[in-house]
């Protein structure tokens, strides 16, 4: 296929090329023979000689390149056609080849040069007319200054639109980049999408695997009713990291709509309808979680659902692994016109992820990557009371 591709491509960009060099060969090879058979009895032409077919190949031959170099070969051309007609020769024989030389300067240069040159190749044709047949001198005048004037429209058409061709081509490519790079943006978000949804999702699971698995090892002979525990959070944790990671690869793969499809009812999505199941996660590692909701809940678009949701895991997940003595506290409100979440605990570890004494790590980007999507916004540092508090807005209006 590629190489029907470049075959065809170098046949067409060759084709001009080849169709010129016929067109000069087969034009002078026409010419030439009615010059030779073109019967003179009156005598009104001097009498062809091997000046005139010398003549007849440089007005005909320069034509071959008259894409390459136009200014070039009509000026030959010109000057050649003018020795022709000085000399008297036969005269319609040569009146073509300056015809298509200017129509090639009238196609491809600016006009004020074509105007120079539609004038020369006038004055030219006009030398020629004096050697009319009688009574056919005003209408060879009338003849020359229409065929020049034609030419000159069709080549300045022509032109015009060459000229829209490229234009179209500069666009058309303007138009492919602009496309890749919003594919290539397109990819990008999508690459952030899926790594913010694995660091929820991994980091939150792991934090608690960690958290009880130090707890199982530290009660592991002294209290193993504790331990079991412990492990029973755990391997609880692990299957649910299991189950969201395959529902992640199902979006992957096969898009979002045969992902729920393939999820069953929306109960088994992350969503606040788990905020209850997240908080006994979280207090299972240790840290006492009070959930409050507020105001007249109210069913959420699955994306500002889920954006909830993984907003409160992250902050719960910096919780257990800053201040894992402390207590949190998530409320939830709903107001006419949005949802605010605030997510605070009494920690006395004041080195937290996002604020000016610790560095900005990939839990509060992603906070704030996820809210700004919806058009919401998110504020991390020390509470009021201290301890530490994220505050989430998310604009949902309330359906009517």
């Amino acid at each position: 296929m590629f190489a029907q591709r470049t075959w065809g491509g170098t046949v067409r960009q060759a084709f001009p090329q080849v169709a010129d060099i016929a067109y000069s060969v087969v034009s002078l090879g026409i010419m030439g023979t009615m010059l030779h058979n073109w019967p003179n009895s009156h005598g009104y032409w001097r009498q062809t000689d091997v000046w005139a077919y010398v003549l007849l190949v440089l007005v005909y031959l320069p034509l071959a390149v008259r894409r390459r170099a136009p200014l070039t070969v009509l000026a030959t051309t010109a000057a050649c056609t003018l020795c022709y007609m000085t000399l008297a020769y036969y005269h319609p024989a040569v009146v073509p080849g300056l015809g298509l030389a200017f129509y090639s300067v009238a196609a491809r240069c600016p006009r004020r040069v074509v105007a120079k040159c539609a004038a020369g190749s006038l004055l030219v044709l006009l030398w020629g007319t004096r050697l009319a047949e009688p009574g056919i001198g005003l209408l060879s005048v009338v003849f020359v200054t229409v065929t020049v004037a034609v030419l000159w429209v069709t080549g300045d058409r022509s032109c015009r639109l060459a000229e829209r061709g490229e234009r179209l081509a500069v666009l058309s490519e303007q138009l492919r980049l602009e496309q890749e790079e919003k594919a290539q943006r397109a990819v990008m978000a999508e690459r952030m999408s899926i790594a913010r949804e694995l660091h929820d999702v991994v980091a939150h699971h792991v934090s608690a695997i960690s958290v009880q698995t130090g707890l199982a090892g530290y009660v592991f002979t002294s209290d193993p009713k504790t331990a079991r525990d412990a492990l029973e959070t755990i391997e609880g944790s692990a299957h649910e990291a299991m189950a969201e990671m395959r529902r992640m690869l199902v979006v992957l793969r096969e898009g979002n709509e045969r992902a729920q499809e393939g999820a069953g009812d929306r109960s088994a999505s992350p969503g606040l309808g788990r905020l209850d199941q997240l908080a006994r996660r979280v207090e299972a590692a240790g840290v006492p979680v009070d959930v409050r909701i507020t105001g007249a809940p109210f069913a959420l678009p699955p994306g500002a659902d889920l954006c909830v949701y993984r907003v409160i895991q992250e902050a719960l997940t910096n919780v257990m692994k800053h201040a894992p003595t402390a207590k949190a506290s998530v409320t939830v409100h709903y107001d006419e016109a949005a949802v605010r979440v605030r997510v605070t605990d009494d920690g006395h570890d004041t080195i937290r992820v996002g604020t000016t004494a610790g560095p900005v790590g990939h839990g509060l980007i992603g906070m704030r990557e996820r809210a700004g999507i919806y058009g919401g916004t998110v504020t991390a540092g020390p509470g009021p009371q201290g301890g530490f508090e994220v505050a989430l807005t998310i604009p949902v209006a309330r359906a009517r």
